[in-house]
């Protein structure tokens, strides 16, 4: 067995694919401790605990302050796991078992890592959001659909935020403001089941809206309407085509990193102008639903997507103090300082 948890966050409205995740936790059973916090109606989740296999814990999410239901899930699974070395992956994520060892090894030397997706199958949907993830790729790193995290780190730091949008980030950031080194691991490519496309469609504004905790990548994007509207006007559109060319240019080079090429088919690239199309008129679509208080989000509004750094250590440190003044969270504190030295 790996000396590890996994955590899978559910909440789910059909049970279309019950049976074959039903399949891959009884392969991952036998790995590794499973958690599966499901966050789906009683029926729906009645109906989960008597096909999950045995041995894997399935229980509801505990309240957790926000509106975020996922990190309600990561939190909860975060708080039961009984191992130090926690992987969290969404419902579509397939890990092999060699490459769940590779990622949780990897914490030996960081307190979170962060490894790879892509797509398989990939259908049309799937090879037009895979140009977005190689351009992250080329100009630093994508935002997996999982990770793995010290648990003691997380919750000696407070848990990170409920009430932001872009929760991999948000966690991403708690453990850094907590002193945690990141571990990228580009080369970790991890399978990922594609969206359906009703799904995929309605995932365009929020991936945009992601973006208002990154403001220098906003901007840019913001950028786009404008400057192809004064390409056009001016009849060059020369200086347009280079730049979206030179996009594409990046985007390949993301897809060789780290070994990405025997994953991602060499057409991947290709697909990137229709990506930056779409990016381009729903990253304003993004500021209109900003200006109305917030995204949509499971029947309400998120209006944040990020705690920005300086608030975040703020309140990181406010948590450690708390910590150290009850012994039970300064002994989780002072074994995970003995583990890291």
């Amino acid at each position: 067995m790996i000396d590890a948890e996994y955590v899978l966050p559910l909440r789910w409205s059909n049970d279309s694919e019950l049976d074959e995740l039903a399949a891959y936790l009884q392969e991952l059973r036998g790995w590794v401790l499973v958690t599966v916090v499901d966050g789906s109606g009683a029926d729906l989740f009645a109906r989960h605990a008597r096909a999950l296999p045995p041995g894997v814990v399935h229980v509801a999410p505990e309240p957790w302050p926000g509106g975020n239901g996922k990190v309600a899930g990561v939190m909860t699974g975060m708080r039961l796991a009984r191992a130090e070395r926690v992987v969290v992956a969404d419902d579509d994520v397939r890990y092999t078992e060699d490459e769940l060892r590779r990622v949780v090894g990897l914490l030996e030397h960081a307190e979170i890592v962060l490894p790879a997706n892509y797509f398989d199958p990939r259908p049309w949907h799937a090879r037009w959001d895979t140009s977005r993830s190689l351009l992250n790729r080329a100009l630093g790193s994508d935002h997996p659909g999982t990770l793995a995290v010290r648990r003691s780190v997380l919750l000696a730091a407070g848990g990170y935020a409920g009430d932001v949008l872009f929760e991999n980030l948000e966690l991403l950031r708690t453990v850094r403001a907590a002193g945690g080194r990141e571990r990228r691991a580009d080369d970790v490519l991890i399978r990922r089941l594609p969206p359906t496309f009703r799904h995929f469609r309605s995932q365009r504004v929020r991936q945009a809206y992601d973006d208002f905790a990154q403001p220098p990548r906003l901007i840019a994007e913001l950028m786009i309407v404008p400057l192809v509207l004064a390409g056009c006007a001016a009849r060059r559109p020369g200086p347009i085509l280079a730049g979206v060319s030179a996009l594409v240019v990046l985007a390949e080079v993301g897809r060789r990193r780290g070994g990405g090429a025997r994953v991602f088919p060499a057409t991947s690239a290709l697909w990137l102008p229709l990506w930056l199309g779409e990016r381009a008129v729903c990253v304003w679509l993004a500021l209109a639903a900003r200006l109305r208080g917030g995204v949509r989000y499971s029947g309400g509004r998120l209006l944040r997507a990020g705690t920005p750094r300086r608030e975040l250590r703020r309140r990181v440190a406010a948590a450690a103090a708390v910590a150290a003044s009850e012994p039970e969270h300064k002994a989780v504190a002072d074994a995970a300082e003995r583990e890291r030295t």
